[in-house]
């Protein structure tokens, strides 16, 4: 349901304010905008809290997914637009994108007390999904400098430069396999760590290599190495919790 209706009605939003004509998302020539594509990202969002609401996810998720469309809202809308602000924007992206929606998705599927939530082996995975998050999201933004500019946009990633968001990415991806190093040794999961390193080895050698051309030719920062970066990082993470939920490792 959040792959399905939230995040694309909340990337369906921000292309309509944004009116992109470089390269966007996936796609490396994108469409002109049109109201249609606004409408599309209300009748989603709609989809999303009806969906939620038919197959009894109870109110407390109802109300997450309000609140997550309201601030990628607010990420975009000209009136507030959070995205010219890169430092609010980064930290925000991270901790809703990532700690909110991963607490939000365990109290759904345990229908636990939301007071239960704040234990150590809830917050570390959640504080986890928000460190991948503040090294991905620069990511996504280093070859758009040109277009945000253009708009106005200081984005965290012009903030900081293409070396920079780099230099970002690889502390707050230090942190998270440093968090999931600490949560399996501690939990009982050791075993997890050989996934993990399987998994997530060829993104981090992908990554590594990206840098290295991007300090030989800052042009290699550019949509197709993001894109193969996301592509990698999607395929690498969804094979990893497809094992732990498999195998159980």
């Amino acid at each position: 349901m959040i792959h399905l209706f939230l995040y694309p009605a909340s990337n369906a939003y921000n292309s309509y304010y944004d009116k992109d004509e470089g390269s966007i998302g996936m796609l490396e020539k994108p469409p002109p905008v049109s109201t249609g594509l606004l409408v599309t990202a209300w009748v989603l969002d709609l989809a999303a809290i009806s969906v939620a609401w038919w197959v009894g996810l109870g109110w407390s998720f109802v109300w997450y997914l309000l609140i997550y469309g309201i601030i990628s809202k607010v990420y975009s809308h000209p009136a507030v637009r959070l995205k010219k602000f890169p430092l609010l924007s980064w930290l925000v992206v991270g901790l809703f994108q990532g700690a909110f929606t991963y607490l939000a998705t365990v109290q759904a599927i345990s229908q636990a007390e939301i007071a239960s939530l704040f234990t150590v082996e809830n917050l570390l995975p959640a504080l986890i999904c928000t460190s991948n998050l503040w090294a991905v999201y620069p990511l996504t933004q280093v070859y758009q400098h040109e277009e945000d500019a253009r708009r106005g946009d200081l984005t965290y990633s012009r903030l900081v430069g293409i070396e920079g968001t780099f230099l970002n990415a690889a502390v707050f991806f230090t942190l998270s396999f440093a968090g999931f190093l600490y949560y399996f040794l501690n939990f009982g999961m050791g075993s997890s760590l050989i996934a993990l390193t399987l998994c997530m080895g060829p993104v981090l050698g992908y990554f590594g290599y990206w840098w290295w051309l991007v300090r030989q030719n800052a042009a290699a920062a550019n949509f197709h190495h993001t894109m193969r970066m996301n592509v990698l990082a999607s395929v690498g993470l969804n094979l990893f919790f497809g094992i732990l939920c498999f195998y159980g490792v």
